[in-house]
């Protein structure tokens, strides 16, 4: 039997297919970690994240990218229904080798009128599926990211980048007045065309 390890809470040698598989790589300097960005090429996987000499290489699970993508359709929905300009960048490879920090978020934005007068993304979303891993907050707090939102368990936890570095707010910055937890919970319906569909009637109803 082959064994395979994960970081998901479960003995080793038990696959686990929902979990997300992921590999750290120790001791690689920025030289290396370009190396890896340029091998991988323009291929979606693995995501590769980047932190003083450890870089991560992830390949998402099919329910991680499936609530990365539906909190995306509900964020792009929302910000239609009040008339807020947004540019969707995906998973936009962002880093800074003075910071020793790279980072691609499962989804980024940037709002307004003029999207390529700013240089990093204003809203990352990342999506904590299984546990572990290299600490992207701070890679995003080096990187100067304004706003990232974490989903875990059913929850979003917001981080807006202030002089002392990220605290959490219980609402966004960037989308005030957009509610978390209506997101969350319609983060669960399916198929996403009747989630979009059930917030926009909502919005319409509280204009």
């Amino acid at each position: 039997m082959v064994s395979r390890s994960t970081d998901a809470p479960v003995p080793l040698g038990e696959f686990v297919p929902m979990a997300d598989q992921r590999i750290l790589l120790r001791g690689l300097d920025w030289a290396g970690y370009q190396s890896l960005i340029a091998m991988r090429g323009d291929r979606r996987s693995p995501r590769i994240a980047y932190l003083d000499g450890v870089a991560e290489l992830m390949a998402p699970s099919r329910n991680h990218d499936g609530i990365k993508s539906v909190l995306g359709r509900l964020v792009e929905a929302y910000c239609t229904e009040r008339e807020i300009a947004w540019t969707p960048y995906g998973s936009w490879l962002v880093d800074d080798e003075s910071e020793e920090a790279g980072l691609e978020p499962d989804e980024c934005y940037i709002f307004g009128p003029d999207p390529k007068a700013v240089a990093l993304p204003e809203l990352a979303i990342e999506v904590v599926w299984t546990s572990g891993g290299i600490n992207k907050l701070e890679i995003c707090r080096r990187l100067g990211i304004g706003e990232v939102w974490f989903w875990k368990d059913d929850a979003i936890q917001v981080f807006r980048l202030g002089p002392d570095g990220y605290l959490q707010h219980a609402e966004s910055g960037c989308l005030p007045g957009i509610d978390l937890a209506l997101l969350c919970r319609l983060a669960l319906v399916t198929p996403v065309s009747a989630t979009v569909a059930e917030l926009r009637t909502l919005l319409h109803r509280n204009p």
